[in-house]
């Protein structure tokens, strides 16, 4: 507690899944903590919050543990969202890959323990199913990684549940399928494939897609993320904590449809947009074909009701899109 109010420590709050649990939280009264290193995330999506006297803005990195064990200081919950993404990065430098998603990991497990926090949430990954061909992708079966981000993600799984297991940490992990949406990053090397292709469309350039466009994902929407944070963090069922769960909607799109469907509802802005021809590229080293979660579990033991299809998340994106960076 933080004066008489719960306090939620978001570690990466200035990034794309980070700052809108920031903003969620402390929109129902929260104390809310960001610690972030700036690395991937952006100071102008929690330069709104820095007036909110709940809010406070810790700039440190994970690999830090004395950061960690500031940053924990007080809190009640943990949201730990710090990590580097992205595959192709991973396989470019594995290494500080490696020191953040692990090393890291384990800094803010090891204060949270010593803090004694209620609950440690944490960003797992979909990645973790590896080489599993089955569909849907249920939380018990697992294949091998195909990249150094999914050993690290996995990796964070396994520390999770020795914390519990050895000193009685209540963790939970929630595997994100391709999340997206508002204050998703379009730019850089390792931007995501759905604010990347609506800033190419904008711009009235042809996105690239990696293959044939046959592949298909589970392209989870934020507010479905933030619902899932939410009842990991509180949920009062023993059966329901140190465990993962897979955060998804529970459908699978192809990249093609996907395309077509971003391609339909911006021409709503821009007509000319419709008529923009789509470039398909070599498939990408580390992606797996197809990916698509059972939600089963998260509905069972955590009540989860994901209230945002695909296309409805995909409407509400694009609209935020074109209003904030056209």
């Amino acid at each position: 507690m933080i004066g008489n109010k719960t306090a939620v420590l978001i570690t990466g709050g200035a990034g794309f899944i980070g700052t809108n649990l920031c903003e969620y939280f402390l929109s129902k009264g929260y104390f809310v903590i960001c610690l972030d290193n700036f690395a991937t995330g952006f100071r102008h999506n929690v330069t709104p919050f820095l007036n909110n006297e709940n809010f406070r803005l810790i700039e440190g990195d994970i690999r830090n543990l004395e950061t960690c064990k500031v940053a924990v200081t007080d809190v009640d919950y943990v949201l730990h969202q710090a990590a580097l993404g992205s595959v192709p990065r991973s396989i470019n430098d594995p290494i500080t890959t490696n020191d953040v998603n692990v090393s890291g990991f384990l800094n803010m497990l090891s204060a949270s323990k010593e803090a004694q926090v209620k609950r440690f949430v944490y960003a797992a990954s979909s990645s973790t199913y590896g080489d599993s061909e089955s569909l849907p992708k249920v939380e018990d079966v697992i294949g091998k990684p195909l990249s150094p981000y999914a050993i690290t993600k996995y990796v964070n799984e396994l520390y999770a549940d020795i914390f519990n297991k050895t000193y009685g940490l209540e963790t939970v992990g929630l595997r994100y399928f391709n999340v997206f949406g508002r204050k998703q990053d379009p730019n850089g090397a390792y931007a995501a494939v759905i604010p990347k292709f609506v800033m190419q469309l904008m711009k009235h350039e042809s996105p690239i897609i990696n293959g044939d466009g046959n592949f298909s994902r589970d392209f989870t929407y934020i507010d479905n993320v933030i619902q899932m944070n939410e009842l990991a963090m509180l949920s009062e069922n023993p059966e329901a904590i140190n465990t993962v769960y897979n955060t998804a909607f529970g459908d699978r799109t192809t990249l093609n449809d996907m395309v077509t469907s971003l391609k339909e509802y911006l021409s709503d802005f821009d007509s000319e947009i419709s008529n923009i021809p789509i470039i398909h590229g070599p498939n990408r080293v580390g992606d797996i074909p197809h990916s698509l979660a059972s939600i089963d579990k998260a509905k069972k033991l955590l009540n989860y009701n994901p209230k945002y299809s695909f296309q409805q998340g995909l409407k509400e994106a694009v609209k935020w899109y074109w209003d904030n960076l056209k």
